[in-house]
């Protein structure tokens, strides 16, 4: 059996048996037809399998399986029934220890991983587009495969796509579109399905030094090359704290608006929302987030979706160092407390008992995007700062370097990580486990009592101001010359609960928060005046969905809207005409919402 796959365990969400028969290597070569909404082709896979496996298991949902072949000719295959967000097993009868397969298959128009955009739903309105979301068990939707975090395999492919558009993967990239639209990839590391990502449409590329550079729509370049100009930087940055960046090349795709997260973490491309491109340069810590699951997540990564902690708890705290290592402490400790208040709210919303409040999760039965909420990324970076504090950060830093390199390429279990505490960073210290009380942190909902109370200098300025002006010191008078995006995304949120319509009127007059280039910062005034019912913020909300479809603002917006009679009938007017434009998570996500 492959190395890449010596953590590979059961997993609740992948009807693969790894310890059977195992994926080593994926060729695709497929068609992408703008006008059928599909991708149509094949998938060569190359396995590994132990002398008494009978079949391989590979997951499938909502694909069209044509014909499987083996270099002998056809093979029969069996198609388990559907289950829920799982989708089908395809189970192929095993004629070699060591053997390829070709798989004839074509993807649903409606495929959960693929958006399919048209042209007025781009940026430059000039071309359709598509894009993938694989993250968490999508991958399955485009690709039979077995798709599971636990188990790595190399691929390549070949797309065959219009001659107007260039083409993108996961993998060794063009930079140029050619006349043929005939594009070869190849990725050479080991990478678990929910990394394999492709985006084709009307865009260009931007270098920004040897090994990274952005691509866009061109109507969009221009920007995005100037936002992230401190990339190189970054990548400087993480190296010098944890090591080698192994992926060879780093580059940025900015998607269109309707892509529902902030980034999504591809190998050698980060997949970006638009929404982070604020002409200042303020919100490129998401860029940061994306660059440290490099190291954590796509080098050493979950070994199931239960261990989702160990991808972002790591992720974020990384995230910050990197960003402490380029902009100081201070900056550093906005962005901590920002998170930390996230991690708070998200308790109080599920309830300090509920099992999901857990590091350590229990998805089985369920869908693991579940499981993706602020505990993973902020209760797992608190635990890990904790940490920090207790052994000094030179020695935790060594561990963590040790820790990237050993599981370099592989998986890894809850169990074996603290596991790995105790043998190596505590090993001259038995009582560690009980003193930090890591088993809670882990294993227990809520958060532990002794959480570390994050402080920021700037904040405490921020507030002290939210207060002079919520005594009666004029927006205009306020000491706010300075301030960074942080700051102002403190100041909305510590305001009073409850405020007059004068009041909002006359931080709008003075700050005109309603037409900030800023999302964040627009975002958080759209919530302060929904929160207060001001049903003249409804028009820019309105604007605000109707082109954005980042998940993190739309649940919440719609969230906030449904709370009255009034609101949920702006909330029902809104997604009508602004569904098309959501990727089906972000769809599902507020269905849900104005079904209650």
């Amino acid at each position: 059996m492959t190395s890449y796959n010596i953590m590979a365990q059961h997993d609740p969400h992948s009807f693969a048996r790894p310890e059977m028969a195992v994926v080593t290597h994926l060729s695709l070569d497929l068609r992408v037809d703008f006008e059928t909404r599909t991708l149509q082709g094949s998938a060569y896979i190359n396995y590994t399998a132990a002398p008494d496996a009978k079949e391989l298991v590979l997951d499938t949902r909502g694909l069209t399986i044509k014909s499987v072949q083996s270099k002998t000719g056809q093979v029969p295959f069996r198609m388990d029934p559907s289950l829920e967000f799982l989708g089908q097993a395809l189970r192929i009868p095993i004629q070699d220890t060591a053997g390829g397969i070709t798989i004839q298959y074509e993807t649903s128009p409606d495929a959960a991983a693929l958006q399919w955009l048209n042209k007025q739903q781009t940026a430059g309105k000039n071309q359709p587009f598509l894009f993938s979301q694989s993250q968490a068990i999508l991958a399955r939707t485009w690709v039979p495969i077995q798709d599971s975090p636990g188990i790595r395999f190399t691929y390549e492919a070949t797309l065959h796509v219009p001659p107007t558009m260039l083409a993108v993967m996961s993998a060794e990239n063009p930079t140029y579109k050619n006349e043929s639209g005939l594009y070869h990839f190849t990725m050479r590391q080991p990478i678990p399905a929910y990394l394999l990502a492709i985006a084709v449409g009307d865009f260009e590329f931007h270098e920004l030094d040897q090994r990274s550079g952005v691509y866009a729509e061109p109507t969009m370049l221009e920007k995005s090359t100037y936002e992230f100009q401190d990339l190189p930087n970054m990548i400087n940055a993480a190296e010098k704290i944890y090591g080698p960046y192994v992926w060879e090349r780093y580059d940025l795709i900015i998607l269109p608006p309707s892509f529902p997260f902030g980034g999504m973490e591809n190998p050698r491309i980060t997949f970006a929302t638009p929404t982070i491109i604020a002409g200042d340069r303020s919100l490129t810590t998401l860029v940061a987030h994306e660059l440290a699951h490099s190291w954590s997540g796509n080098l050493v990564t979950n070994a199931t979706w239960n261990d989702f902690w160990l991808n972002e708890g790591f992720t974020v705290y990384f995230e910050n160092r990197i960003m402490e290592s380029l902009y100081g402490k201070d900056f550093a400790d906005m962005q901590r407390k920002l998170g930390q208040k996230d991690l708070l709210e998200t308790i109080e919303e599920l309830g300090s008992t509920n099992p999901d409040t857990r590091l350590k999760l229990q998805l089985e039965g369920r869908d693991p995007d579940d499981g993706m909420t602020d505990i993973a990324y902020e209760k797992g970076n608190n635990l890990l700062m904790l940490i920090e504090d207790y052994v000094g950060r030179e020695k935790w830093d060594e561990f963590l370097i040790n820790y990237f390199h050993q599981y370099s390429f592989r998986t890894i279990t809850t169990e074996a990580f603290l596991q790995e505490l105790k043998d190596s960073l505590f090993i001259n210290d038995s009582s560690a486990f009980e003193t930090l009380k890591i088993n809670e942190w882990v294993y227990q909902p809520g958060l532990p009592s002794n959480c570390k109370v994050i402080t920021s200098t700037k904040f405490n300025v921020v507030e002290q101001q939210a207060q002079q002006w919520y005594h009666g010191t004029p927006a205009h008078q306020l000491n706010t010359a300075v301030w960074s995006a942080f700051e102002w995304i403190h100041f909305l949120q510590v305001l009073p609960a409850t405020l007059t319509p004068q009041q909002l009127s006359d931080l709008d007059n003075e700050f005109h928060f309603s037409q900030s280039g800023n999302n964040e910062i627009l975002f958080n005034w759209m919530m302060c005046c929904l929160a207060n019912n001001q049903t003249a913020i409804y028009p820019v909300v309105e604007k605000f969905l109707n082109e954005v479809g980042r998940r993190k603002y739309v649940k919440p917006l719609f969230q906030e809207l449904v709370k009255t009679k009034q609101g949920k009938k702006e909330a029902e007017k809104i997604f009508t005409a602004s569904k098309n434009n959501y990727h089906s998570i972000t769809q599902e996500t507020v269905r849900l919402i104005l079904a209650q």
